[in-house]
Formats: C-alpha cells, sequence, structure tokens
C-alpha cells in the first residue's frame, strides 16, 4: 500500500531533505532508517519539496510503498519513536497508488521570516534572519505585488537551478509586521531551486531603502540571475504547507480513517 506523512522538522543541523552519497546528516535520512525499523524492510520516500541546509519544513509532505501491515497509529508512533527530536511525523493516511507527493501537489506555500531589530537574539538565532537596519514593511509589499502572476522567474532562480522551465505562478505574496518581526508568505504553483530567498534578498534591498520599490519588476525582467539581488540565508525559511487535488482526501489529522 501507498501511505502519505506529514513531516515536522527542525532543518538547523541538517544538511538539507536529500540523501547525499558524503552521508552527511539529512532530513531523508533519518525518516527512512526510522519508517525501515518499522516496516522491516528498507523504505525509499518521495518528498513534496526538497529544502536545502538549514531551511525547516513545518508542512513537508512524503509518500512511500510498503507490503507491511500495521495500523496507521503504528506507522505514526513507531516511527516517531525511531526519530531524533528535531525531526517528527505529525499525520500519516493511507492514499491511492497515484498519489505522488511531489507531481500530484498543485500548490507550495513558504514563509520567510525576519527579525528585525538592533541585536541579535540567541533564541531565533537558527529560526530566523536577523537584519539590523530597519526595514520598511509596506514598501517590500507594494514590491511584492510586481511579482504576483506568471512569469519567467530566471533572475530569481540559483544559476545551477535544473527545471526546465523558469516559468512559475505566484498566487500570493504577502509581506506583513508584527512587532520586531517580518514576514514574507508566498504561494506558487512550484518553486525554482532558491526563489523564495532571491525574492526575499530583493525585498529585504527594497525594505532598507537601497533599491526603489520598482527594483522587483525590474530584476525580473532581466530574466538574468547575475542581475538579480543577494540570495537570502537559508535559517528564516520554512515550508509550510503544500495542497494536493480533493480527489485525495489528504486530510491532516493524526491517523486518518484507521
Amino acid at each position: 500500500m501507498r501511505l502519505a506523512m506529514g513531516i515536522e522538522y527542525d532543518g538547523s543541523s541538517f544538511h538539507g531533505w536529500q540523501l547525499q552519497q558524503s552521508g552527511v546528516r539529512t532530513v531523508q535520512q533519518m525518516i527512512e532508517a526510522a519508517l525501515s525499523k518499522v516496516a522491516d524492510h528498507p523504505v525509499r520516500t518521495h518528498c513534496a519539496g526538497r529544502t536545502d541546509t538549514g531551511v525547516h519544513g513545518e508542512g513537508q509532505v512524503i509518500h512511500f510503498d510498503t507490503p507491511s501491515v500495521r495500523s496507521l497509529r503504528g506507522w505514526l508512533l513507531g516511527t516517531n519513536v525511531n526519530l531524533p527530536d528535531d525531526v517528527n511525523v505529525n499525520w500519516v493516511r493511507q492514499v491511492p497508488d497515484s498519489f505522488h507527493a511531489r507531481f500530484s501537489a498543485t500548490s507550495r506555500s513558504y514563509r520567510y521570516l525576519i527579525l528585525n531589530r538592533s541585536t541579535r537574539s540567541a533564541i531565533w538565532r537558527n529560526r530566523a534572519v536577523w537584519i539590523h537596519q530597519p526595514l520598511d514593511a509596506s514598501r517590500m509589499q507594494a514590491a511584492a505585488r510586481h511579482l504576483i502572476g506568471t512569469h519567467d522567474f530566471s533572475s530569481y532562480r540559483a544559476v545551477g537551478c535544473q527545471a526546465k522551465s523558469p516559468v512559475r505562478t505566484i498566487d500570493r505574496l504577502v509581506v506583513s509586521r508584527q512587532d520586531e518581526r517580518i514576514q514574507i508568505e508566498v504561494t506558487a504553483n512550484a518553486f525554482l531551486h532558491h526563489m523564495v530567498r532571491n525574492i526575499a534578498g530583493v525585498l529585504i534591498s527594497i525594505g532598507k531603502g537601497e533599491q526603489a520599490e520598482s527594483w522587483s519588476r525590474e530584476v525580473l525582467e532581466f530574466r538574468d540571475r547575475t542581475l538579480g539581488g543577494v540570495t537570502a540565508p537559508p535559517e528564516g525559511l520554512y515550508l509550510v504547507d503544500v495542497e494536493y487535488p480533493e480527489e485525495f482526501d489528504l486530510v491532516r489529522d493524526a491517523v486518518g480513517a484507521d
């Protein structure tokens, strides 16, 4: 049968999601090792979106296939007991064989969190990027509007991005401030490598007053990454949600119908 799981992790001590031949610590490595113990056979997982070193996951979704028969509660509790404290399974559901964590997704949502104050923070040091210069969130929001819609995001992707097409559709891009914290929330059909961090880098420069509000549109029109802004650090980035068609009935409760 095919199972889907919702995964949460603090990316601070991980070298990203994906397994690596060098043997460094990754989220996929931890998840597959734990699942393999519960299944009593090697398990290979597929995720909705691979995250980089230092990036966090609140709403990562995976799927895997197994012939092993366990209750959904058994999969949930058994996997979690074999995981380290910085990664956790929040829910599990059985899904049809047509479900794919990556290819079935219709949208993904990320949050980029900025701590904007004069002093650094011991509490938020690995969970938000610290910017000590004052940021104007209203200017950042005005600049963000230029990026909503379907565009060629070549200027906002990593130089080494391997996606066949740079065209993506951003449905929502909102910048808001609450006291000393600013968050950038973005939802799109899919993302290019470093796309959110490059958007954050451009908006931060605009928020500092280093660039005009129209610069976000100008960078977009360049279609050239070398003319874009600085890539913002990874510690402020969170994968917060992945959406799927209603046909999969992917209710995010603890275990689903057991």
